[in-house]
């Protein structure tokens, strides 16, 4: 039955013209992983708490030498690499997410640069960055880094693949049953990165220019900056893949996490987790850790692992329903590669490498007075004592980034804040300073403004007599 459903698909998928027989061949192997059903199970007994010697405690790292020439040596063996697929839609925005205006200004993609470029100048080395868009993103990017064409850093930007979205009664490409537009096709997540580096020539073209290790980050965590005591580390001790780990708050209790299985690390993700054991997994006693997709990767490894055809990560189904047809997506996650490279480690990393942008609650911690800007690097103002930042929910007004910025004139100060929860028709005046737990709710129909210079402190406002 299988074998039918694979042949049917394999001959469809042979006449779609606007894939390279890189991405075909890809994506059969993908799909026929999937209707095979040989996926491991983890079995939950066999799951132990990584050691010491396999999760390092970032703080047990030895910090490289600080003169010029040695880091310089480091850091000529390194390239990286931000994860540039991703939309704006979420926040409201057209085009690559990375071109959101974060603070002053600069966007996620300004900041990269601009990192890059004080490292270079710093060090006189040459490290080169990489942007693995997908083809929604693709165009946009090339317009943009255009903007960047003076600049002394080597940018290279290239796709990841492209699969046929997959019609779920038949199990037929949709593209081939007539949808020809950007709808019918999908990019099979970032643990796609492998081959794509292979199949983009990129990969052979970091190695012939001596590099040897790739920093992996998506472009919207705004922590995952180079960090020399990790890249010695690593090169010293030969480990051909290191996931930075943090520990885990309430907010990422849904993250993946790292454990010791059968004599190597692996990731585990919430769905690979049985039903009755979801509860453990979500608790922060015995998962402590969570993925921050901050991966280093040797790329020597990486060359022998794809052209072995080794990378059988964990298939993630991911069923869709576009313009009311179901079609179903296969993806996977690059740090679910872990397990197939020789010496993988995690490292338990600070809480500062995760300032992940996934809302405009995010935007409003970064551009507040909790960070400050410099050279691109974004820094946590030392005047707060609480390691956590404080929890933010904004109401479906602000989901939009041009919305939310329309409702403040300027950010509050929230150095000193807990908790914020803002809902309905609220607008913040200038100079505002929030303290402690602060609710806000503007009742159905009633504009709340906020006004300027105002100081709240655990406070509950319900309207303007609370004032």
């Amino acid at each position: 039955m299988a074998d039918a459903k694979l042949a049917k698909l394999r001959e469809a998928v042979a006449g779609l013209g606007q894939i390279s027989e890189n991405e075909k061949s890809g994506f059969i192997s993908l799909v026929s992983r999937y209707l095979s059903g040989d996926e491991e199970h983890i079995e939950w007994p066999k799951i132990h708490t990584p050691t010491d010697e396999v999760v390092v405690p970032y703080d047990t790292i030895a910090a490289p030498p600080e003169d010029l020439a040695t880091t310089k040596a480091l850091l000529d063996k390194l390239a990286v690499l931000k994860l540039n697929g991703g939309l704006g839609t979420t926040m409201g925005c057209t085009g690559p997410k990375s071109v959101i205006e974060v603070r002053n200004g600069f966007t996620f993609l300004d900041l990269i640069v601009l990192q890059i470029e004080s490292l270079n100048k710093k060090y006189g080395s040459n490290v080169p960055l990489l942007l693995m868009n997908s083809f929604n993103t693709h165009d946009d990017t090339l317009k943009i880094v255009e903007k960047y064409a003076k600049s002394s850093i080597d940018i290279h930007t290239f796709n990841q693949s492209q699969y046929p979205r997959v019609v779920a009664d038949e199990f037929l490409p949709w593209p081939s049953k007539g949808k020809t537009d950007k709808d019918g096709w999908y990019p099979p997540g970032h643990g796609d990165i492998f081959p794509s580096l292979k199949n983009s020539g990129k990969l052979d073209l970091l190695l012939s220019q001596g590099k040897e290790y790739v920093f992996i980050a998506n472009s919207d965590n705004l922590g995952a900056i180079v960090d020399m005591k990790i890249l010695n580390h690593l090169i010293h001790k030969q480990n051909e893949y290191c996931m930075e780990v943090t520990p885990k708050t309430l907010a990422d209790v849904k993250g993946g996490t790292l454990i010791s299985y059968e004599g190597r690390v692996q990731l585990l993700e919430i769905a690979q987790v049985p039903d009755a054991h979801v509860d453990e997994f979500k608790s922060i006693e015995k998962f402590k850790i969570f993925n921050t997709n901050n991966l280093w990767v040797n790329l020597k490894a990486i060359k022998r692992l794809v052209e072995a055809d080794a990378l059988k990560m964990e298939i993630i189904p991911n069923p869709k329903e576009v313009e009311g047809v179901k079609v179903l997506q296969l993806e996977t996650a690059a740090g679910a590669a872990i397990r197939f490279f020789d010496h993988a480690i995690g490292i338990n990393v600070p809480r500062s490498r995760f300032l992940p942008v996934k809302a405009t609650s995010d935007l409003q911690l970064v551009q507040s007075d909790l960070y400050t800007l410099v050279d691109g690097f974004v820094t946590r103002n030392s005047a707060r004592k609480d390691p956590s930042n404080p929890s933010i929910e904004l109401g479906p007004e602000f989901k939009k980034v041009g919305c939310f910025l329309g409702r403040f004139k300027s950010i509050p100060s929230i150095v000193e804040l807990e908790s914020l929860k803002v809902s309905g028709d609220v607008w913040f005046g200038s100079g505002i300073v929030l303290k402690g737990k602060v609710t806000i709710t503007a009742k159905p129909g009633v504009k709340l403004e906020i006004p300027d210079g105002k100081v709240l402190e655990n406070k509950t406002i319900n309207g303007p007599e609370d004032l």
